[in-house]
C-alpha cells in the first residue's frame, strides 16, 4: 500500500499549514488548516478556491489553535466539509475563542475599510465573518494526549504533546503500515509556563517544522530585558506596547512582569493593561487546563493580581488617549490587525515609548518590518512614522531554536526513512534540513508549496 501527502500550506512559508495525507481512491486526512499570514502573495491564496474539495476530506487532525493552523476551517466548513475535527481538548477550548474572533476581526476590517474607502474592492468583504467561525465549532471532536483512536478508514492517530501552546500537540498517524509523524510547532525546553514537548518514538516519515532552523535564541533572562526595557520607557514618560499573540505570549508576559513587580523591579504600582478580549479569556482556560502547564493555582492567579483587564473598545481608546506611563499588553503578535494596531498609530511616532516584540514575526507583516528598521509603517490606508524606540525579544518565543529542535529529532529510536522540513521561510528550512542530514544522517527535503509526494 502506498499514501500521498499534498504541501498545501506551510512549505516555503511559516503560515497557511495544510498537509493532505491520502490513501488513493481511499479517505482523505487534512492535517491542519491554516490562514496565509504576511505577504500579500500568500494572503491572496486565503481567497483562492482550494486545491481540494472541502467535502471530499474525510476528517481534520488539528496539531493546535493558532490561526495559522486552524483559521481556514471556517471556510472548509463554509464550502462542504463535514466531518470531524480531531484536536486536544485545550485546543478545542482555546479554538473556541480564537476562531470566532477571527471571523468577527475580519467583519471589523471589511467595514473599516468600506468606512474609510481605503479598499480595492467595492464593497470589501471578510474572508468569513463570526457566524461561519462558530458553525465550524460544531465539529471540533476532542481526545486525550497519548490515547490511539481511528480517524478514517483504518487510520490510526495519537497526539504527543508539543509545548508551545496549551493543547499544542505533534500527531501522529499509522495507516496501511505506514507511520507519519506531524511535527506541529515545537515548543520551549524549560519553559516557565509550558510543559516539555514530547518526541514520538518512530516514524517512517516525518514533516518537522524549522521556524526558527537558522537560529539560536538570545540567553539573556527574559526578565532582565523586560525590566531594562520598561524601567527606561517609563523613568522617559513613554509607553510601552507589546503586540502579543493572544494565546501563549499575552500569558507569559504577564507571568514575567508579575515577578518584576513582586520583586520591585519594577514598580508595584505600574499600570498594566491587557487589551485584548480574546487573551484575557485564553488566561482564564489557563484555569482549567491545570495538567497542561506548569503553573501552580496561586501563580495562575497571580496573573489576574497586577493587570487591568480591558474589555470594551470604548476602553481601550480611552486606554490609547490615557498620557500616563504604562505597558499595554495587546493582540495581535505581529501588528497585522486588532487592537494593538490603534495603539501603535498613536504611540509609534512617539521617540519616548517602545514597541516590544515577543514572537516570530513572519515575513510581510508590520512587526517583521519595524524589527528590520522599518521608520513608517502602513495601517488603514496610510503611512504613520516609527520613532518610538523597537526591541525584538526572541528568548520569549514559543517556539524551538534550532539546538531545541535537534535535541527534539534525538529523541526519535531510530531516524526517519525520510523527513520533510516544513513550516519554515526558506533559509530557515534549508540550514535545518542541511544540519539534520550533518549532524544526524537523516534523509531530508524541503519541499515545495503544492507538492504531492508518494509514502510507500
Amino acid at each position: 500500500m502506498s499514501l500521498q501527502l499534498s504541501f498545501f500550506g506551510g512549505a516555503g512559508t511559516v503560515t497557511g499549514s495544510k498537509y493532505l495525507l491520502e490513501r488513493p481512491g481511499g479517505s482523505r486526512i487534512l492535517v491542519d488548516c491554516g490562514l496565509f499570514q504576511g505577504f500579500k502573495s500568500l494572503r491572496l491564496r486565503n481567497w483562492s478556491k482550494p486545491p481540494f474539495a472541502p467535502a471530499s476530506i474525510s476528517a481534520v487532525v488539528l496539531t493546535h489553535a493558532h490561526i495559522d493552523h486552524s483559521g481556514y476551517l471556517p471556510l472548509l466548513v463554509k464550502n462542504g466539509f463535514r466531518g470531524p475535527i480531531i484536536c486536544t481538548q485545550a485546543t478545542a477550548d482555546l479554538c473556541g475563542i480564537l476562531l470566532p474572533d477571527s471571523g468577527h476581526l475580519q467583519e471589523q476590517d471589511a467595514l473599516f475599510a468600506n468606512r474609510h474607502r481605503f479598499s480595492k474592492h467595492n464593497p470589501a468583504l471578510p474572508l468569513y465573518t463570526e457566524d461561519d467561525a462558530r458553525r465550524a465549532l460544531d465539529f471540533l471532536q476532542p481526545v486525550p494526549f497519548g490515547k490511539t483512536i481511528e480517524v478514517a478508514d483504518g487510520a490510526r492517530l495519537e497526539f504527543t504533546r508539543a509545548g508551545h501552546i496549551l493543547g499544542a500537540a505533534s500527531a501522529l498517524i499509522a495507516w496501511g503500515g505506514i507511520t507519519v509523524a506531524f511535527s506541529g510547532d515545537i515548543g520551549r525546553y524549560g519553559d516557565p509556563l509550558m510543559l516539555d514537548p514530547v518526541t514520538p518514538k518512530r516514524a517512517d516519515y516525518l514533516l518537522m517544522e524549522s521556524t526558527y532552523g537558522d537560529r539560536r535564541h538570545e540567553t539573556t533572562d527574559p526578565e532582565d530585558a523586560l525590566a531594562d526595557i520598561i524601567g527606561k520607557t517609563i523613568h522617559r514618560g513613554g509607553t510601552v506596547v507589546i503586540p502579543a499573540f493572544a494565546v501563549g505570549r499575552a500569558q507569559s508576559l504577564l507571568f514575567h512582569i508579575a515577578r518584576l513587580k513582586a520583586t520591585e523591579r519594577l514598580p508595584p504600582l505600574l499600570p498594566v493593561f491587557l487589551d485584548s478580549p480574546m487573551a484575557i479569556d485564553a488566561t482564564n482556560i489557563f484555569r482549567n487546563h491545570k495538567a497542561d502547564h506548569r503553573l501552580g493555582a496561586e501563580q495562575v492567579k497571580a496573573l489576574d493580581g497586577h493587570v487591568r483587564y480591558v474589555r470594551t473598545s470604548e476602553e481601550s481608546k480611552a486606554l490609547t488617549a490615557n498620557p500616563i506611563a504604562k505597558v499595554i499588553i495587546s493582540a495581535s503578535g505581529m501588528a497585522t490587525g486588532g487592537r494593538v494596531l490603534h495603539h501603535l498609530a498613536h504611540y509609534a511616532s512617539d521617540p519616548r515609548s517602545a514597541i516590544v516584540f515577543a514572537g516570530f514575526q513572519a515575513g510581510g507583516t508590520r512587526g517583521a518590518a519595524m524589527i528590520a528598521g522599518a521608520t513608517r509603517i502602513k495601517m488603514h490606508g496610510r503611512y504613520l512614522p516609527v520613532r518610538a524606540q523597537v526591541h525584538n525579544l526572541s528568548m520569549l518565543s514559543a517556539h524551538a531554536d534550532q539546538a531545541e529542535l535537534l535535541r527534539w529529532a534525538r529523541g526519535f529510536t531510530q531516524a526517519p526513512r525520510h523527513t520533510y522540513v516544513v513550516h519554515g521561510e526558506p533559509a530557515s528550512a534549508d540550514t535545518l534540513r542541511h544540519t539534520l542530514e550533518e549532524e544526524l544522517h537523516w534523509t531530508c527535503t524541503v519541499p515545495d508549496l503544492g507538492q504531492t509526494v508518494t509514502l510507500s
